[in-house]
């Protein structure tokens, strides 16, 4: 199923490309590429999330049925399809998605044997998306290939942070990492931002950590924080991202909050 890329007064240069991406697991980072897609699009903004992750818990968790994904990332990737006959609509308007497919998990290995490999997924984005405004790209929970392909095509980085003891020793590596793909790479890549999240107001130790990411980070760190929320939990679970399963949630009010900051930050990159 095709969808044609909605018009976008997006200057004709393309989308701005942002992956989210942490090596860990269980941070937030899909949880965080849909909300904050559908917080964009609700203000209007024309946004394709690509689901770079084998387990495709961002297709699944936008409702999309296993069916809908016949043609997906993995075929982007190598080379078997275009990037615009991948995009299906999300069902909310002025937000699509290229899905997962279970064949992305070998993906890895095939990529190994290709010239290149690493600007795969940039060259599947030269020309195409032009009618969207921001490309969000969730990244699987590792440091592969995969995660490589988004940041080689990306423009910045949005990491997502879980409030935990292990929080600044973990996003220690993915930096090194972001380095020396600007390095060898991208020379334009940068972190877009960092967004603490799974923040639990009961536990000192998440003050703890965002005062410790906030002291070494500075004002790469997002002022919003996503709070741990059973709203945001449920919300996967009925295909649904959580500004629609429960917007007045406080899960909910974040993510619309941490997209005011995003666009914030990226008039202030422009200006």
């Amino acid at each position: 199923m095709e969808m044609s890329p909605p018009r976008s007064n997006r200057p004709a240069e393309g989308p701005r490309i942002i992956a989210i991406a942490n090596q860990k697991g269980g941070v937030g980072k899909t949880t965080t590429a849909i909300n904050l897609a559908t917080a964009l699009a609700a203000v209007n903004k024309k946004v394709l999330v690509i689901d770079l992750d084998p387990q495709g818990n961002a297709s699944t968790g936008m409702g999309l049925d296993r069916n809908q994904r016949r043609t997906n990332s993995y075929h982007v990737l190598l080379g078997e399809s275009e990037l615009d006959e991948a995009i299906i609509p999300s069902g909310i308007p002025g937000l699509a998605m290229v899905p997962s497919g279970v064949d992305l998990a070998g993906a890895e290995l095939e990529l190994v044997q290709i010239r290149e490999r690493e600007f795969r997924l940039k060259e599947a984005l030269k020309g195409h998306g032009q009618g969207f405004d921001y490309v969000l790209i969730d990244c699987p929970p590792a440091l592969g290939l995969l995660t490589l392909n988004a940041l080689v095509a990306a423009q910045a980085v949005m990491v997502p942070l879980q409030c935990e003891f292990f929080a600044l020793e973990g996003i220690s590596h993915l930096v090194r990492t972001i380095e020396r793909v600007k390095k060898v790479f991208n020379p334009g890549l940068d972190i877009q931002g960092i967004v603490l999240t799974m923040f639990d107001t009961r536990n000192n130790l998440s003050d703890m950590v965002a005062s410790d990411v906030r002291a070494y980070f500075g004002a790469k760190v997002y002022d919003t924080v996503i709070p741990r929320n059973v709203r945001v939990s449920e919300a996967p679970s009925h295909g649904k991202p959580v500004l629609l399963y429960d917007f007045n949630s406080r899960g909910a009010q974040a993510y619309v909050m941490l997209a005011g900051e995003v666009l914030k930050r990226e008039r202030e990159a422009a200006a």
